[in-house]
């Protein structure tokens, strides 16, 4: 019987790992598996010192406070140490450039620098902040601008500085608006500035009837004052006038009036204007500015667009009539809001618009009344005028001409404005015998022709 041949090992380690080739690339293998996992490990600790010894804090510019801190970037900071002069250095900034008219016609530039985009370091009381603006990929899909944010970062343990940051870009903003009136109108689907801040305009020029201007500004005063008394009886906290009456008879301007007595900023909606629609409305007034007026001019042309929306959403160029009842008291009206609705044609309002809860107060406001002439004279001549003789003297020639008629339903009547009053003045600075002989150029051209 024959002997078996011995058995040979299928694969001879040792051989295998003598083999200079298969020994490099097993080394250069497990060299680099060793080196990534040093290195996703130091990536991970890194990370994770990264939270815990850091904090950010993310402002996107939809957010209320991103101009605020972009201003409080802005601000010179004196740094008297070597480090934080050379590290808090800032070598990219952008500009934001805004016009203005000045009372003697040329324009008036101002220009604003913050920081640009991309990393920045500052010194902030005991801490150092990095400031990270950047512009995203994405962008509003209504307007195609990018979205914008800017990060703050700094050191956990001073993750209260932020409070004192916010704190004060939020008073540096106040400050910046102090003695004046926002006034924002629509843009696309957001409200924007309307030029720079206005100066305030004081109550007491504007000349309404005798106590209407009055009898609105205690109204609204009291309505501020109540807020709990609102909560308490479950009623929603927000109030409704109604400005009716021609042209030029000081809508526009008493309200802006009342915007600074209040210290809020006034936010304009043409209601007549194509494009403003009844989504674009609600929309825009779940994003009211607060401590804000909302105006919604010439709210009779809503009832001349009472189409009904069809099947493909369509429902005209400008609210409708629903579209602005909504507006008032529906779920896109929100709390806390005044609302002011002008119109020069209340003969086409419908009782459903101005029913408690959505109009509160309808005050007429007309053409001008012996009244207002004679306020409006010392207002613009009664530093000169001192006895008041110039004036009765204007006062008796617009009675010659019939300016001033009976009252009528309550309402006087007249056939001039405080806006022709007001030009009449303006013509006339200097010279109260030029106003009184022009004080015929009262009457309207139509009712010339009529005479």
């Amino acid at each position: 019987m024959s002997e078996s041949a011995p058995t040979r090992p299928l694969l001879n380690l040792d051989a295998l790992f003598d083999n200079p080739v298969f020994a490099g690339g097993f080394g250069l293998a497990s060299l680099g598996a060793v080196l990534a996992f040093a290195r996703r490990g130091a990536i991970s600790t890194v990370g994770l010192i990264r939270r815990r010894m850091l904090v950010n804090v993310e402002i996107s510019r939809q957010d209320p406070s991103y101009p605020w801190i972009l201003a409080w970037l802005s601000q010179p900071r004196e740094q008297t140490s070597f480090l934080a002069r050379r590290l808090t250095r800032i070598n990219k900034l952008s500009v934001t450039t805004t016009t203005s008219v000045t009372a003697n016609g040329p324009t008036r530039a101002s220009f604003f620098l913050q920081p640009g985009y991309g990393r920045h370091v500052i010194k902030y009381k005991h801490a150092y902040i990095v400031v990270s603006r950047e512009k995203q990929a994405t962008a509003k899909t209504n307007t195609g601008e990018p979205h914008e944010t800017v990060e703050l970062t700094t050191l956990y343990a001073h993750r209260h500085i932020f409070e004192d940051v916010f704190t004060e870009a939020r008073a540096l903003a106040l400050q910046a608006h102090e003695g004046k009136t926002v006034v924002y109108s629509v843009r696309n689907f957001d409200w924007v500035p309307l030029g720079e801040p206005r100066r305030k305009r004081p109550l007491g020029s504007v000349i309404l009837d005798e106590g209407v201007k009055e009898r609105i500004v205690d109204d609204a005063k009291d309505f501020l004052a109540r807020r709990q008394w609102y909560v308490d009886r479950g009623i929603p906290y927000r109030r409704g006038y109604l400005l009716y009456g021609p042209p030029g008879s000081g809508k526009s301007s008493f309200i802006q009036a009342l915007a600074g007595e209040l210290d809020f900023s006034v936010a304009m909606v043409n209601l007549s204007e194509i494009g403003v629609t009844d989504d674009k409305l609600a929309f825009l007034l779940t994003k009211l500015p607060e401590r804000t007026i909302l105006l919604l001019e010439d709210a009779d042309s809503a009832f001349i667009n009472r189409r009904k929306r069809e099947a493909d959403g369509y429902s005209g160029g400008t609210v409708t009539f629903s579209g602005l009842l909504n507006a008032l008291d529906g779920l896109s009206a929100g709390e806390e809001r005044i609302a002011f609705l002008t119109t020069n044609h209340i003969e086409l309002l419908d009782p459903a618009l101005i029913r408690p809860g959505r109009v509160d107060l309808m005050v007429h406001i007309g053409g001008a009344t012996r009244y207002q002439a004679a306020q409006m004279w010392d207002r613009f001549y009664g530093d000169v005028d001192v006895d008041g003789a110039y004036r009765e003297r204007f006062l008796k020639r617009l009675d010659e001409l019939e300016l001033f008629g009976e009252a009528k339903e309550g309402q006087p009547v007249t056939r001039t404005s405080t806006a022709a009053i007001q030009g009449l003045f303006l013509f006339n600075k200097n010279d109260m015998d030029g106003a009184i002989s022009m004080a015929e150029g009262l009457i309207p051209p139509k009712l010339e022709a009529e005479q």
